[in-house]
């Protein structure tokens, strides 16, 4: 059980998202929540070298500030559609033209996860097949109208309104919330040993 590996652990999330958080504290643990001043920029690497170097850069940005004996976790989830990837929309613009790209077609989802503990470092990845369906201009329109594809990539929330274009999911479900919860247990028993 993963709160059981960090009952006696100060866990630091280095990510403001929200879903990150609810999800940590879902399975029992309470992160202190401190946002990484790293920003995402494409580096050129493939999607899953892409999303380990900001997850661990991430946690390394905020490692820097706290004692060496707290559970530092980075994370970072990209959309990836015909080799394009796709992070957070920076306009409402920019969040049509993805859900346009999106529509009626399968798309990757990558997150990585970098955990930092006593001198440890543990990374990994893992990408999960979305399928959505046909939208139409004002489905898109009325979407975006909510907010909720601004702040995450590929402009929409698998766990908000986003979740009814989706018609079929291959792989894990909390990925695509940007958290894939078993391969942190797994990040967890590899630093925690």
């Amino acid at each position: 059980m993963i709160h059981r590996f960090l009952e006696n652990t100060k866990v630091v999330l280095a990510s403001g998202s929200e879903r990150r958080r609810f999800l940590l504290e879902m399975m029992g643990v309470k992160p202190l929540v401190l946002p990484s001043s790293y920003a995402e920029t494409p580096n050129g690497l493939p999607p899953a070298r892409q999303v380990i170097a900001h997850a661990s850069a991430k946690a390394h940005a905020v490692r820097k500030n706290l004692a060496p004996d707290c559970l530092v976790i980075g994370a970072d989830t990209i959309v990836v559609v015909d080799k394009l990837i796709l992070g957070k929309p920076h306009s409402h613009a920019e969040a049509r033209d993805y859900l346009r790209l999106l529509s009626g077609r399968s798309h990757w989802v990558y997150t990585g996860i970098c955990l930092l503990y006593k001198g440890q470092v543990a990374t990994g990845y893992r990408r999960t097949k979305v399928t959505f369906d046909n939208l139409t201009d004002s489905d898109i329109k009325q979407y975006i109208a909510t907010e909720e594809p601004m702040d995450k990539a590929g402009a929409y929330g698998i766990q908000g309104f986003g979740a009814q274009f989706i018609t079929d999911i291959k792989g894990c479900y909390f990925n695509v919330m940007g958290f894939p919860l078993n391969l942190f247990y797994q990040l967890c028993r590899e630093v925690m040993a």
